[in-house]
């Protein structure tokens, strides 16, 4: 507890004084600094957390959630109909995909052919939730699905010719040569993410079987889970399920990638905090210069009778103040800055004609930002620990100020 008489006089110290010049510009840079520090680290952590959740969702609502593909034999229909499989399922769909090139007038690119039956292919994700220019919701027999980037890298749109060549060979009287096929695009998808819409593209299954020579009974199964986050149990009740059947899932097809990403939001809190533990250093500056200001007050308060713990408490108090107060106003900038980051991308863009968030970079069109309360409060309890740790020498010194000393010259 503080009496009354300690938080009179820490807040006496608090206040602004004109021959305490110096002592206050500390103070306030000490204040700005851990202020930032806070703010940089809350905006930091927001971008990073956005960027994965949107990243999260953009593949989620493209990709199979669990994919089964068969090794020898086909899957068994019989399994489709386990109890607790339906549970966990929304939808069960049969596909397959291979990889083609495309031909076009002035680009040529491979590509990956992902191949879905008419009924199944308007139960996707990307054809329910995407943005979708289409003249057919249907996969008719030679028709294609394209991505926005590969429609604009080819110039091509809705109705137009494109050709692709498969690697599956056929036999003519000079040797074998890989087969070619030309679809009519009924639909241009725009997913949300550049590296799917450039890379991928959708046929009718029976086509796509046709046109790289395989086995109706090799068809994967792709399994949407009603909650994709909760993948790995999922996936350990899948595998004792289809035991001889090879599982993945799109959490393994980017193990990669999130693991970059998340090491990469670990070492940006780890580097970013050390602005904090130096704007902190400015609290020991700011406290000591303080207590030897204060070396006559010291002696005097001693003098009277005030305890060296009322001593210590009155300047460990004045270092944690201003440590707590400019801690909350950085949470406030942080949180502000978050909330309008795309905001202030754009203006920044716009006014200095730079591009700060490149899209064929980033996979994403905009900047997002999403204010984890949880992040907040370990920012904002490291931050106000460092302030306590910074200020408890400063404070023990002048608790241990000789009186007699103090007021020999006075």
């Amino acid at each position: 507890m503080i009496s009354t008489l300690e938080k009179e006089i820490t807040f006496r110290y608090l206040k602004t004084r004109k021959k305490d010049g110096f002592l206050n510009i500390i103070s306030i840079f000490s204040f700005i600094g851990i202020s930032l520090g806070v703010a940089v680290l809350i905006i930091v952590m927001s971008v990073m957390n956005g960027f994965r959740t949107e990243l999260v969702n953009k593949i989620v609502g493209f990709n199979s959630h669990v994919t089964v593909k068969p090794y020898e034999n086909r899957i068994s229909l019989d399994k489709l109909e386990n109890t607790y499989l339906k549970k966990i399922s929304k939808e069960l769909i049969f596909s397959n995909s291979g990889e083609a090139i495309v031909i076009g007038k002035n680009y040529t690119k491979g590509i990956i052919l992902r191949g879905y039956s008419s009924k199944d292919y308007p139960k996707l994700d990307v054809v329910k939730k995407g943005d979708f220019n289409e003249q057919s919701a249907q996969l008719s027999k030679n028709s294609i699905s394209i991505g926005k980037e590969l429609s604009y890298n080819l110039g091509l749109g809705i109705g137009d010719r494109l050709s692709i060549l498969s690697p599956t060979g056929i036999q003519t009287i000079i040797g074998s040569l890989p087969k070619q096929e030309t679809f009519i695009i009924n639909s241009v998808f725009d997913s949300g993410l550049t590296d799917f819409d450039a890379n991928v593209a959708f046929v009718n299954l029976d086509t796509l079987e046709s046109f790289f020579a395989f086995e109706k009974g090799k068809r994967n199964l792709e399994i949407y889970l009603n909650d994709p986050s909760n993948i790995e149990e999922a996936k350990t009740s899948i595998q004792k399920l289809f035991e001889n059947e090879f599982i993945y899932t799109w959490a393994d097809m980017n193990s990669s990638l999130f693991s970059a990403l998340k090491v990469e939001r670990n070492v940006m809190f780890i580097i970013l905090s050390l602005i904090i533990i130096v704007a902190a250093f400015n609290i020991i500056s700011g406290l000591t210069i303080l207590v030897k200001n204060k070396t006559r007050d010291i002696a005097i308060l001693k003098s009277i009778g005030v305890l060296n713990k009322s001593i210590t408490k009155i300047f460990f108090f004045v270092g944690v103040i201003i440590g707590t107060s400019a801690t909350f106003f950085g949470i406030f900038l942080g949180v502000m800055f978050s909330l309008y980051v795309e905001n202030l991308r754009e203006f920044l863009s716009n006014t200095f004609n730079i591009s700060l968030f490149p899209e064929e970079i980033y996979f994403l069109s905009t900047m997002p930002s999403e204010i984890n309360p949880k992040s907040i409060f370990i920012i904002s309890i490291c931050s106000i620990l460092i302030t306590i740790i910074v200020s408890i020498f400063p404070a023990i010194k002048a608790s241990r100020l000789d009186p007699v000393k103090g007021l020999k010259y006075e």
